[in-house]
């Protein structure tokens, strides 16, 4: 009997000895989790262990080159038949194919200023423009459905044949007749926004900045402004880019800097894009070159480009692919080859990659 006892008293010692060397080892027990942090052989915080897998999951092999230049493609119209600031429907079709076949796929204008470009990697962004804002850019038919042969009818059919292709593109518009059909100016301007397209300013008046006053170049940008923003139904939106009339900036350079600040009616405007005519590719928005109050587009047009169209740019790249901006699709680290880690903006907001 007493050996018993003896047995059964161990047996008690040995369970409660087990529990508490569990309970070191369990979540809630502190003493378990200092041993465990104590313990990290890497010694790396949260932090450094996150950049570390961004940076795992780039793939070196499609050289990425974060570094080179990108297009901003200006439209103005779609029309029946091709002229130097006209694409037909057809044509503009073949041009969204040859873009997503050569592997460019549309992002926001936005998204290129400030950086946050989430291209896949291997991929090359592009930003998609239209100025003036007539019809042709986007009509809706007598039955309520937009005009498939319309800039915003033939975006929306490709963003559906192409899913990985981004509904993405900026319609800079001018006057108090955006799209030309009145009684629907708010519902199109409400249904770009809720698709993810953006509309941006082109002034009240569409008249060259060369020559007016400081006054003048307020109320063309911020009248429009306040225009756009009165008949809009949604809320945080901010019409905060503009695209220069002609591309005429004032001969004045204190003016120039009406462009992007200036009042109003007592009303601020602040645009974080000025875009201008042409006729070249964009710096890569992480080059120490790159500024966004003068942002260059190109010509999305095959008559009179100069040599410095659309199609000319893509055969650059073509035979010069080292030059076009490849992304990594982390947009929280920039990758470079390492030989042009020196034409990086080294500010600090982003990690640099180099290979």
């Amino acid at each position: 009997m007493k050996k018993l006892i003896v047995l059964l008293i161990i047996f008690i010692v040995l369970i409660a000895g087990c529990s508490y060397l569990v309970g070191i080892g369990t979540e809630d027990n502190e003493i378990g989790q200092g041993m465990e942090q104590e313990g990290n052989p890497s010694g790396n915080s949260d932090e450094e262990t996150t950049e570390t897998d961004l940076k795992s999951t780039i793939d070196i092999n499609v050289e990425p080159n974060e570094s080179g230049k990108i297009m901003v493609l200006m439209y103005h119209n779609i029309g029946g038949e091709e002229e130097e600031w006209v694409r037909t429907p057809e044509n503009f079709r073949k041009d969204l194919s040859i873009l997503y076949e050569k592997g460019y796929r549309p992002i926001s204008l936005k998204e290129y200023v400030s950086g946050n470009i989430t291209t896949e990697q291997g991929l090359t962004p592009i930003v998609i423009t239209f100025d003036d804002g007539n019809l042709n850019n986007f009509q809706y038919l007598e039955d309520g459905t937009i005009d498939q042969e319309s800039a915003v009818g033939i975006l929306l059919n490709f963003h559906e044949l192409h899913k990985d292709f981004p509904l993405e593109a900026t319609f800079f518009l001018d006057g108090k007749q955006p799209f030309r059909q009145n009684n629907l100016i708010h519902q199109k301007l409400d249904f770009l926004i809720e698709a993810g397209m953006d509309i941006g300013n082109h002034t009240l008046d569409h008249i060259s900045f060369k020559s007016i006053s400081k006054e003048e170049i307020q109320e063309q940008i911020g009248a429009q402004a306040q225009f756009l923003y009165e008949i809009l139904n949604i809320d945080d939106y901010y019409i905060n880019t503009l695209a220069l009339p002609f591309g005429e900036r004032p001969k004045d350079e204190e003016l120039k800097t009406y462009l992007a600040k200036g009042v109003y009616q007592g009303i601020s405007y602040d645009n974080i894009a000025i875009l201008n005519v042409g006729w070249n590719p964009g710096f890569s928005p992480y080059d120490k070159k790159f500024d966004p109050g003068s942002i260059p587009r190109v010509r999305a047009s095959e008559i009179n480009v100069d040599n410095v169209g659309f199609y000319n740019y893509l055969d650059y790249f073509d035979r010069n692919p080292g030059e076009k901006f490849i992304s990594d699709g982390v947009a929280e680290v920039i990758t470079v080859p390492k030989e042009k880690i020196e034409l990086l903006n080294t500010d600090g907001s982003r990690e640099i990659y180099g290979y």
